[in-house]
């Protein structure tokens, strides 16, 4: 993946574990537990936990781990991505809180419905944790699988939305 070089980052400690936020002047371009899958070396990004969208993100996490926010309002940009990665990543938007789907139906959802591996690799790769929730994509049996942040912490997230 190619981030933007206006690319800043803020730090949250969430009740999951360390999370990395990053932001480009275009919106939130990466939301990352610490040393999860697939994560960028950040180290080279400013931090500006001043940064008004960087805060912006973090209160909205801090209430979502809190219980009282289901939904985030939050400017995405996924430009990191190849275009069919950003395909994958705008169609996790559309699961609703509590739900989830599975490779399967995420692949038919984009028009490729025998695309379920390289669909599951961009899940894999979705480089906004919890906002863009890839943690609601299930095995096609409803099996917990893949979590570039661990299964423990996907579990977690499902319990905390009241996935079945």
């Amino acid at each position: 993946m190619k981030f933007n070089n206006t690319i800043v980052q803020a730090h949250y400690a969430s009740p999951l574990g360390p999370m990395i936020v990053a932001a480009t002047d275009k919106g939130i371009a990466g939301i990352w537990f610490e040393g999860q899958r697939h994560m960028p070396d950040v180290s080279a990004w400013p931090v500006d936990a001043s940064h008004p969208l960087l805060q912006r993100a973090i209160e909205q996490l801090a209430g979502y781990f809190s219980g009282r926010r289901t939904h985030f309002d939050l400017p995405l940009d996924l430009q990191a991505g190849t275009p069919f990665q950003q395909s994958v990543w705008r169609a996790l938007l559309s699961i609703a809180p509590g739900g989830t789907t599975s490779y399967g139906s995420l692949s038919e959802a984009i028009g490729k419905p025998a695309a379920v591996r390289a669909v599951g690799a961009a899940v894999g790769r979705n480089p906004v944790s919890i906002v863009v929730p890839c943690h609601r994509v299930l095995g096609a049996d409803g099996s917990l699988t893949g979590y570039a942040g661990g299964l423990e912490r996907k579990s977690a997230l499902l319990r905390l939305e009241g996935a079945a």
